[in-house]
């Protein structure tokens, strides 16, 4: 068996199978061992070389020299009243990343809001994360490791596995296009974890140029879009990126999506006190609405510090939600969970 000597190693989960698999032919080994590998890193979910017991001793001792595997690993775990548990997960290289296990009140499914960057760049008003900075992109690994460790903890606490999965947590998934892609297949692939496709669903701030190009690959998953506001100079108070990616742009941009895929789209929506919960902007959302089949949650806002911004009245709630039914847009609407821990839509930053 060759032997290797190298004074950098490179993460073994940053190839794919064919990469893996020449690998394994340049150092003698026979290429059915390269599968044998990719299922010990993705579908056992190995951390070490030395876990994979049918791979010959010489032949660890070989991967060992020439690879690592950069493990995510558990910094810091906080449980909610209500059940919520958000990990703070250490990655290595030192930063931080935060992720969290959401059951429903009915303990019936089990859902996973996953980080898909270290910090952000898009600075959304109303968001904790969007104060910090952006550091870095996760890997595909990295993101995948996140939904094997909150499973983990939805098995330990409530004997249920994940039902589904939401690119919801730290960072703009569309901005870390490449390897959020990676990692969805990597999920959804019988040669890794084999969860639906339609179990996720990939949150976006908005760029319309991603939402084509998802289109493009006839993505399967789903698709929702961080709205916020229906009318361009309100959601550009809140959100910097609508001064690139108008609500015209984006109509364009979702309307191509679902007819590349025929996928319904979902539109998040924080209803602000005095800001956009008047019947005015309801309407204006159900106008929105009527671009592509979709559906509305309209999200409990959850206090971060520094924004100035509140959430809106019962009253007002109540009042927008009966104009968009009114209107025939399906609606649902979304208590927060973890809010006390802040692990709540908006409050992720490594607290």
């Amino acid at each position: 068996m060759s032997t290797i000597s190298s004074n950098t190693k490179k993460d073994i989960r940053q190839l794919n199978l064919e990469e893996i698999k020449s690998w394994c032919e340049s150092v003698g080994e026979k290429s059915f061992r390269a599968k044998q590998l990719h299922e010990w890193l993705w579908q056992k979910t190995a951390h070490s070389f030395d876990e994979m017991t049918n791979l010959s001793k010489d032949f660890r001792i070989l991967l060992n020299e020439a690879f690592i595997i950069n493990p995510v690993t558990f910094d810091e775990v906080q449980k909610s009243n209500d059940g919520t548990i958000k990990s703070r997960f250490k990655l290595f290289d030192d930063h931080l990343i935060e992720g969290v296990l959401i059951p429903s009140p009915a303990k019936d499914r089990m859902t996973a809001c996953i980080s898909s960057q270290v910090g952000c760049s898009l600075t959304c008003k109303f968001c904790a994360t969007g104060q910090m900075k952006r550091m870095r992109n996760l890997t595909a690994a990295e993101i995948v490791d996140q939904v094997v460790m909150i499973n983990e903890q939805a098995e330990k606490n409530y004997n249920m596995q994940l039902s589904n999965i939401v690119y919801m947590g730290m960072g703009e998934p569309l901005l870390n296009y490449k390897n959020v892609l990676k990692s969805v297949e990597l999920l959804t692939s019988p040669t890794g974890r084999n969860i639906s496709p339609r179990r996720l669903t990939i949150s976006t701030a908005g760029i319309a140029k991603a939402i084509r190009r998802l289109a493009d690959d006839e993505v399967k998953f789903n698709l929702a879009l961080s709205l916020h506001a229906a009318d361009d100079e309100k959601r550009s108070k809140i959100m910097p990126i609508n001064e690139q990616n108008s609500l015209e742009a984006l109509g364009e941009a979702l309307q191509y999506f679902y007819e590349k895929t025929n996928r319904m789209i979902y539109f998040e929506y924080i209803l602000f006190k005095n800001f956009n919960d008047t019947e005015k902007d309801a309407h204006q959302l159900a106008d929105f609405c009527k671009l592509v089949p979709c559906k509305v949650n309209i999200i409990e806002y959850n206090t971060v510090a520094g924004t100035g911004l509140e959430k809106a009245t019962e009253e007002k709630l109540m009042r927008f939600q009966e104009v968009l039914l009114s209107r025939k847009v399906r609606v649902t609407f979304r208590r927060s969970r973890g809010k006390d821990i802040d692990a709540a839509c908006g409050q992720l930053a490594n607290k």
